[in-house]
């Protein structure tokens, strides 16, 4: 399985927990557990947890000799009971594996429980725990697969476009001896193979020529478009030799090999490499300038980032540059591939998915690394792991690995064919209604703009006959979504880069009671209710209050405003009483706003009784009281 071939290496991490107790049935288990020959541990474990022997350090090592081989189902319960019953010594990457071995089994629910306690636990993490689902499902059904005619019972992955064919790494007859057998698993080492896509050749499937191949392990490679170079990854092997770090493992190394007469030799290691961390699994940009590649380096955010350095030539590279928190996580990112288009694929266990290491999309032309990340879905991704993926955009056509169940061997390469292009140009639909706050009439005609974080306008639109509207922003990037109308104060909400999921953005505007003009009644502008009075009374109501409280603020914030309060009535009654009635009113109203802090000097106020009547209920008219009403009320004139 995947898991028992790449991670050969270093790029496991998180794994140094507390010692053993001292038993020395354990001493070997430990040994060959630090080793990464997890294999052979799982067996002595698994003997001594049965016989009852149980602390938190062994069902840790226990959990991890599983989880590190693939083997979910046996991780799960260890996992279970360790955090059940040692949680106070829990460290949060222990919670992710356990979460991750939850969503490859299918227990989608109960895993995104444990990554809420994972995020609880760490913070800037770079996990979240969303609706993501529902989101690969979107992009799922976009590609068709086929069985790669050449895997083996073996494990078979790390495909790279070479020639009419591919180079590919597998560890079918490699020719090791018993002695170099791989200890993760028992496996021979790995080698590269290249095959052609002619099916009249008789062995297509040959080792690659040259000085690449040795006892040691060969995986991921590419070369370039003139096929004069490869860089390949290989274990900390160089002229015969061996290196290892100071715990006694041998890392993981990129070389470059140059096509010679026929062959791949000399061979050189890359510089950015060290005996202390592992650097793999190389890609090339489109112009070959750039070279990506995974590590556990200095500066990694999780257990393995993605790196790139210049290729500056004369075998010189620029120092390494770290993709960042948008593409890397706290768990691992590896297998980089970049298409044509300035497209990234890589495998990650980090970002949502159905479970192992799952394929993801991103776009990062012109250096920007901060795109969304894109799950490309079913049937590329599984709950099993689901891992070097490479393409060509032309043909539509690419291959990757995995593990999943339906494989020949240990892992297995793919083809496919893309029948749709991955939309990762994030567009976000966001509709709205815009009303009158006060009244909640809709406002028809009323400007919707997006505007970006450079105060750029990107796009805008027309409320319709609803007081609707609709519009697209890029997801990518935030946002502000501003809504405008003559008379009104304009209002704005900001929209952080999000997955692209429909938004609702309502707007209620504001009356602008600046944008009145000499004349205007400042009681329309603003939309306030009617103020009313007790029956041949002129003291100020609590109902009133409240909207002559709406005018003192505006005045509060204009103050140059000056206004003039006038007082009407109905008909009903004397006209002299009315006229009387009016005037104490309209003062009432003036003192009113003199207490609460309203110089004198900006207020006037007149009653005009029924001298201004608005409809035909004059005296001596038969009216109904709705009509009567209309007729009795306070305007607040602007004077200047």
């Amino acid at each position: 399985m995947f898991k028992k071939t790449l991670l050969f290496s270093a790029l496991i991490f998180g794994m140094y927990g507390s010692s053993f107790s001292q038993e020395r049935i354990l001493e070997r288990a430990n040994k060959k557990y630090e080793e990464y020959s997890f294999k052979p541990a799982i067996d002595i474990y698994k003997k001594v947890y049965e016989k009852g022997f149980e602390s938190a350090d062994l069902l840790k090592r226990l959990g991890n000799s599983y989880y590190y081989n693939a083997e979910y189902k046996e991780a799960a319960p260890i996992y279970k009971a360790l955090i059940e019953k040692y949680d106070s010594v829990i460290t949060p990457d222990y919670l992710f594996r356990y979460a991750q071995t939850l969503k490859t089994l299918g227990e989608y629910e109960n895993s995104d429980e444990i990554m809420k306690r994972f995020s609880e636990m760490t913070a800037d993490n770079g996990l979240q725990v969303v609706d993501y689902l529902k989101q690969i499902e979107e992009n799922s059904g976009r590609y068709d697969l086929e069985q790669f005619p050449y895997n083996s019972r073996y494990s078979d992955f790390a495909p790279a476009f070479y020639e009419d064919g591919l180079i590919f790494s597998s560890d079918r007859d490699t020719g090791n001896f018993a002695r170099y057998r791989h200890t993760w698993n028992a496996k021979d080492f790995l080698d590269l193979f290249s095959v052609k896509n002619d099916t009249t050749i008789e062995n297509p499937v040959l080792k690659i020529q040259g000085d690449v191949n040795t006892r040691l392990h060969e995986s991921t490679s590419i070369v370039t478009n003139d096929g004069s170079t490869m860089y390949f990854t290989r274990n900390n092997f160089l002229d015969g030799k061996k290196y290892k770090d100071e715990n006694g493992t041998i890392r993981l190394k990129i070389y470059q090999a140059t096509w010679i007469d026929g062959e791949w030799t000399n061979i050189i290691e890359l510089p950015f490499n060290s005996d202390s961390y592992s650097v793999a699994h190389p890609a090339l940009s489109p112009d070959e300038k750039v070279l990506y590649f995974a590590s556990d380096m200095p500066g990694t955010l999780g257990e393995s980032d993605i790196f790139k350095v210049q290729i500056i030539g004369d075998g010189t590279f620029s120092a390494p540059v770290n993709l960042g928190k948008t593409i890397n996580t706290a768990a691992r990112e590896t297998f980089p591939f970049v298409t044509d288009s300035d497209v990234l694929y890589f495998s990650s266990d980090g970002h949502p998915g159905l479970g192992g290491l799952d394929v993801f999309a991103t776009k990062i032309a012109f250096d920007e690394y901060d795109q969304p990340i894109v799950n490309v879905g079913r049937p590329i991704n599984t709950a099993y792991d689901d891992f070097s993926f490479i393409m060509d955009e032309k043909s539509a056509t690419g291959y990757f690995a995995s593990n999943r169940l339906d494989g020949m061997g240990e892992d297995d390469i793919y083809g496919f064919l893309e029948k749709e292009p991955i939309n990762l140009d994030c567009l976000q639909d966001v509709t709205g209604t815009v009303r009158d706050r006060i009244s909640n009439e809709i406002l028809v005609g009323a400007t919707v703009k997006i505007i970006d974080e450079g105060n750029q306008e990107v796009s805008s639109t027309i409320t319709d006959a609803k007081g609707e509207y609709r519009l697209n922003l890029d997801c990518n990037k935030g946002n502000f979504v501003r809504a405008l109308m003559e008379g009104y104060v304009p209002s704005e909400e900001y929209l952080a880069k999000s997955y692209g999921k429909p938004q609702i953005v309502d707007f209620y505007l504001e009356r602008d009671v600046v944008s009145g003009g000499f004349g205007d009644d400042l009681a329309k502008l603003l939309q306030l209710s009617t103020i009313y009075f007790d029956l041949n009374k002129y003291d100020i109501r609590p109902d009133a209050e409240l909207e002559i409280q709406k005018v003192i603020v505006a005045m509060e914030k204009y103050p140059s405003l000056k206004i003039k309060i006038n007082a009407h009535t109905d008909s009903r009654g004397n006209d002299a009483y009315n006229l009387w009635l009016s005037q104490k009113r309209a003062e009432a109203t003036v003192q009113y706003m003199i207490a609460k802090g309203i110089s004198a000097e900006r207020l006037a106020g007149e009653g005009f009784g029924e001298e201004r009547l608005l409809n035909e209920c004059g005296n001596g008219v038969s009216c109904s009281k709705e009509k009567h009403q209309l007729n009795r009320r306070s305007e607040f004139i602007i004077l200047e």
